[in-house]
């Protein structure tokens, strides 16, 4: 269902940290307007609606019912994100909603069952393979540039003080997702599976703030996983964020270091500029590539789903110390 009027209406559902990037990639899309925003904390959202420029809404049925509206944020918590993503639905809006998804594979199933039956398109939140790094990869991938793929890695060490992780559910629900679809999107599906986690620096709240999976995919490579809130990386060439492909004919690196602004960031000590960048790429492709020339996603709710069953397994992995699966 292509969007033909001339502006595309934006609302958002949250109005928390992350919709701080979002509005400024709705700003910078041509033909976007951000119309208005919905909070559960009135003084966030009064707040916010004057940072952003935009209307604040009663309630999010309110927003939903706007006609100027076309398509729906949904930038709050997991745990709410069925209910708002449901309500977008019924009332004809496209939707993007933020990683992860759901809480379940039987939730993400809900959203895209009742899309499919709509014909609106729900775009999961899979900000990172937007980059131009991770699509060039992908094509040396695919068009077996890089030989045959041996191993592949996704690391992310970035400390965050436990006044901030307690908003979070831990490493392996929070940030394991955004490395599970980058490996889709790369290289595609492991087919055994097994994880740790451990807390390390945390007084008070049981999340686990650091977690490693490792990974046989279907071609006999091997991938890594790190995901750490308990300390930054301050040797040489630090993996903050590090994304590295290695076949027998060459091999790619995606790292957050290549662009860095010396001054704090929403959550982080320092700004790293490419996560507000692969914010805006997903923003703007979805909303003129997706649904004003009519594109398919990068990234769907079916890698939604396969990326919550990674989720499930190391989950289950982590409970049962085994090697779970696929």
């Amino acid at each position: 269902m292509a969007i033909t009027k001339d502006t595309i209406g934006v609302g958002f559902i949250g109005a928390g940290d992350i919709s701080i990037l979002h509005a400024r990639a709705v700003v910078k899309c041509p033909g976007a307007n951000l119309v208005g925003l919905w909070n559960r904390s009135q003084e966030r959202a009064v707040q916010r609606a004057d940072e952003f420029g935009c209307k604040n809404y009663p309630t999010p049925e309110a927003l939903v019912a706007d006609p100027d509206i076309d398509v729906v944020f949904v930038l709050t918590n997991l745990e709410s994100h069925l209910e708002y993503t449901l309500l977008a639905l019924n009332a004809g809006k496209h939707v993007l909603v933020e990683k992860p998804v759901g809480c379940s594979v039987a939730e993400i199933q809900q959203m895209k069952d009742l899309a499919d039956s709509k014909g609106l398109v729900v775009l999961p939140g899979h900000n990172y393979i937007y980059e131009a790094s991770m699509m060039r990869t992908r094509e040396l991938v695919h068009t077996g540039e890089l030989g045959k793929i041996v191993s592949a890695y996704v690391m992310y060490n970035i400390h965050h003080p436990e006044h901030v992780a307690a908003r979070y559910p831990g490493v392996v629900r929070q940030i394991l997702t955004h490395h599970s679809y980058i490996l889709l999107y790369l290289v595609g599906k492991p087919v055994e599976l097994c994880a740790m986690k451990a807390t390390l620096h945390y007084n008070e709240i049981p999340q686990e703030d650091i977690a490693m999976v490792q990974m046989r995919l279907e071609n006999g490579a091997l991938a890594h996983f790190c995901a750490s809130f308990a300390a930054d990386d301050h040797a040489a060439d630090p993996w903050t964020v590090m994304v590295k492909v290695i076949g027998t004919a060459g091999s790619t690196r995606y790292s957050y270091r290549d662009h860095v602004e010396i001054k704090p960031g929403l959550v982080h000590s320092q700004t790293y500029s490419a996560y507000q960048g692969s914010v805006m790429n997903e923003v703007r492709y979805f909303l003129l590539d997706c649904l004003r020339h009519g594109e398919k996603p990068l990234s769907t709710l079916d890698d939604a789903i396969t990326a919550q069953k990674m989720i499930e397994a190391a989950v289950k992995s982590i409970a049962e110390s085994t090697v779970v699966r696929m």
